[in-house]
């Protein structure tokens, strides 16, 4: 049977504000909105929301009390999950429910990580439109939560890292193919700097700036990526690379 996991004062309260706006953000650091002012909570609740927004599924009150409180008993560890969602509840705001065994978070708080994750998908999906909007809006840069070190967010950090890199290639090239070339290399120089020993990411921009022409913002690419390889790692670029390299 589900329960309220919020006061039952503050449930009530909350629910005649109509349909609030909830805004969660992840990637470029931790933000809470709620109609369009921001929402202070403490780091405990801010691990708590991220981490169940991270899950989006329904979790174990003791998976996620032992996740989250790790060094410490269980019992202590569950004691503190129940303290984080009674001062959570205080807030006023709905964000997180749950039943007597699991919590979730509330399905009216919308997850900026989720968004980005499927506009991404879309990209690299070439069978699929991509609208002017999505070309011209979708932001370029961006790691989730940055200054987190725990492994839970770790993990899911880099699994976002390599799905945005994959996604910041193939917009490059899907926009040197459909002629906009200021906005291909764009993309190209966001995937450059997200990793700069990136071959894929290299070869990608190098593209797009022959694609617009520009035989010598090409060439000082190519040879900006041989000389950074030969220094980090001592190697050479591939013979792909070197192909697409203009002489």
């Amino acid at each position: 049977m589900k329960t309220s996991v919020l006061p039952r004062q503050r449930r009530a309260r909350s629910s005649t504000l109509g349909s609030p706006t909830k805004e969660l953000a992840l990637v470029g650091g931790f933000g809470l909105r709620c109609d369009a002012r921001s929402l202070i909570l403490p780091l405990s609740a801010q691990r708590l929301l991220a981490f169940l927004a991270l899950q989006d599924m329904p979790l174990l009150r003791a998976y996620v009390a032992g996740v989250l409180w790790p060094d410490v008993r269980e019992a202590r560890a569950g004691a503190s999950l129940r303290s984080t969602l009674w001062r959570m509840g205080h807030s006023g705001w709905i964000l997180v429910d749950g039943s007597r065994t699991h919590l979730w978070l509330a399905p009216d708080v919308h997850v900026d990580l989720r968004g980005l994750m499927r506009d991404y998908r879309r990209i690299l999906n070439e069978a699929a439109d991509l609208p002017p909007e999505l070309l011209t809006s979708l932001p370029l840069s961006g790691d989730l939560l940055p200054d987190w070190y725990d492994d839970w967010v770790i993990m899911e950090r880099e699994r976002f890292r390599q799905l945005r890199l994959h996604a910041l290639e193939t917009l490059c090239r899907r926009l040197s193919a459909a002629g906009m070339s200021w906005l291909a290399v764009e993309a190209g120089l966001a995937a450059v700097a997200a990793e700069p020993l990136r071959e894929s990411a290299h070869r990608a921009l190098i593209a797009a700036h022959l694609a617009e022409g520009n035989r010598s913002e090409a060439i000082r690419q190519f040879e900006f990526y041989r000389m950074l390889l030969r220094k980090e790692l001592g190697l050479e670029p591939s013979a792909m690379m070197a192909s697409l390299a203009p002489t």
